[in-house]
């Protein structure tokens, strides 16, 4: 096979014991050397390598979204998109035109709705839904997934009496005042619908999957860590997609799947664990969820939220439930990855875990968005990551300080603290609840404000540096997986993924020229599968 030699780049390492190179030798998908120029030409250039200019531009170890949903990025291609939606008025225009397309009977869905970015501050009533929609069932999911709208026809046809009893955990929310549905669900009421709409097929799913691998790569990405078999038709299917698209038809992303709890049992069953897989597509751990999120209260917290005092949030489950899914997974020596947003919620897991002797795999705290300093050293331990998505702070600022009030503010999304205590970190999206594109993540660790802000950032002394929130992106993907040895740094022997930018983001004078760089080429295994 030719070696490829890829030079005349500014290579950031972030590998201590050589950390600036200029030219990086490739052979089998994988780095055999480094250095400058002229010594890699010299040493291998008259060996039939072929020559890749970089042509001055940046270049980074591969880029590693360490928590997302990819089959929620393949939904945004196939279902209605609300993803930045300003008003009511505008959500319910394009749930109309949508409408318009639907079949009557067949179900309209969407998500990515957040009414913290509306003029008006308010969703739209089941009323409104109706208008815009009379004769078709519409659900749609609030961009974090844990509340939901459905209309009359909705409800309907899931066969909804208010003598229904809700899954543990959910709240089909009711008008006060005639104490019919609002058309809001909550958490898991959800379940009251999705089973009453038909799944998609597995070709329209491979599709949507299909694309959104593509944007990954094209955003830089070489590497994500991701949630999918309650969407994607279960481990099974989920499992086969993957390994099609991954193995047999050469999409180039290297993908490890979160397991859903439910799906343990069939995963033991077909012979599968931690590590199970590939280079290209592995079994990860098994998720579960500890809490619910700030928007609707539902994230657990230690005392109560500042806006609704009496209300602590919602605890997925109660502790000794919580104990025995635990234990449950540590008896197939499976790691851990758990949402959790509130502090309560990350101190109930941690004193779950602390119970139990840890696995060869890390255990992943996904999120960890309000610490208590009492809770950070029992974080900073090397069996243990936090998951955390830089960009939550865009979409939560300024209204989650209504939520937590002043007092707690600085244990909010304090990665800058997390960090200096010896927490391991990882960055990841959690698209497509956040934007895909990780140089977007980057800019929210390094400003703490939403594009086009010109303040100081949120929380500022929790800002990172540019080179701390690239290894977010980077070397703590690895270490999210165990893969250190494998990916993270661009070093002799890992796998040759890597991230070539239009712009140095080491040397630009202003982080939000962020905002203006682009992906020139996404190299996975040295195979260039972006290339601008």
């Amino acid at each position: 096979m030719t070696k490829l030699i890829f030079t005349n780049g500014y290579f950031y390492t972030l590998d201590p014991s050589q950390p600036f190179v200029e030219s990086v030798v490739v052979e089998k998908g994988r780095i055999i050397d480094l250095g400058t120029h002229q010594e890699m030409i010299l040493q291998w250039g008259r060996t039939g390598s072929k020559l890749v200019d970089l042509y001055g531009k940046m270049v980074t170890p591969g880029l590693i979204d360490s928590h997302l949903h990819l089959s929620g990025v393949a939904f945004n291609f196939l279902d209605l998109d609300l993803t930045g939606i300003k008003s009511k008025g505008e959500m319910l225009d394009k749930i109309h035109a949508k409408a318009k397309t639907v079949a009557p009977g067949k179900w309209l869905v969407g998500m990515g709705w957040d009414e913290n970015l509306f003029s008006e501050g308010t969703i739209p009533t089941i009323e409104e839904l109706n208008y815009v929609a009379p004769h078709c069932p519409v659900y749609l999911k609030r961009i974090c997934h844990h509340a939901f709208l459905v209309n009359s026809k909705a409800l309907e046809m899931s066969q909804y009496h208010p003598s229904n009893s809700v899954p543990t955990g959910g709240t089909v929310v009711l008008d006060p005042m005639t104490k019919r549905p609002t058309g809001l669900l909550l958490e898991s009421a959800s379940q009251l619908i999705t089973k009453y709409i038909p799944e998609r097929t597995y070709q329209e799913l491979k599709v949507g999957l299909q694309q959104a691998m593509q944007l990954a790569v094209k955003q830089g990405l070489t590497s994500v860590h991701t949630n999918d078999p309650a969407y994607l038709g279960g481990l099974d299917a989920t499992y086969k997609m993957y390994d099609e698209l991954l193995n047999q038809e050469g999409q180039g992303l290297r993908c490890n799947l979160l397991i859903d709890f439910p799906y343990l049992p069939r995963l033991i069953e077909k012979g599968m664990f931690a590590g199970f897989g590939n280079e290209k597509l592995q079994i990860g751990a098994i998720k579960i969820f500890a809490d619910g999120a700030f928007g609707r209260r539902t994230a657990l917290l230690s005392e109560p939220y500042h806006d609704q005092p009496g209300q602590y949030g919602d605890a997925m489950y109660d502790q000794e439930t919580l104990y025995h899914m635990v234990q449950e997974i540590r008896a197939h020596a499976m790691p851990l990855a758990v949402h959790t947003i509130g502090d309560k919620a990350l101190e109930n897991i941690l004193d779950v875990l602390d119970q139990f002797p840890k696995v060869e795999y890390r255990d992943r705290i996904i999120h960890t968005s309000l610490v208590r300093h009492d809770l950070v050293q029992r974080l900073a331990d090397s069996s243990q990551i936090a998951d955390i998505q830089p960009r939550f702070v865009v979409s939560d600022y300024p209204w989650v300080k209504e939520r937590i009030g002043e007092k707690r503010e600085p244990d909010l999304y304090a990665w800058k603290t997390l960090l200096d205590s010896g927490v391991l970190c990882a960055g990841g999206s959690d698209a497509p609840i956040e934007p895909l594109n990780p140089l977007l993540g980057i800019h929210a660790a390094v400003t703490r404000r939403s594009p086009g802000d010109t303040h100081g950032g949120w929380n500022a002394k929790e800002k990172l540096s540019i080179a701390e929130a690239l290894k977010l992106f980077t070397v703590g993907g690895a270490f999210a997986t165990n893969e250190e040895h494998l990916k993270g740094t661009i070093s002799r022997g890992k796998l040759a993924d890597m991230t070539v930018y239009s712009n140095n983001l080491f040397t630009i004078e202003n982080p939000d020229q962020l905002l203006k760089t682009d992906i020139e080429m996404t190299i996975i295994g040295g195979e260039i599968k972006f290339n601008k």
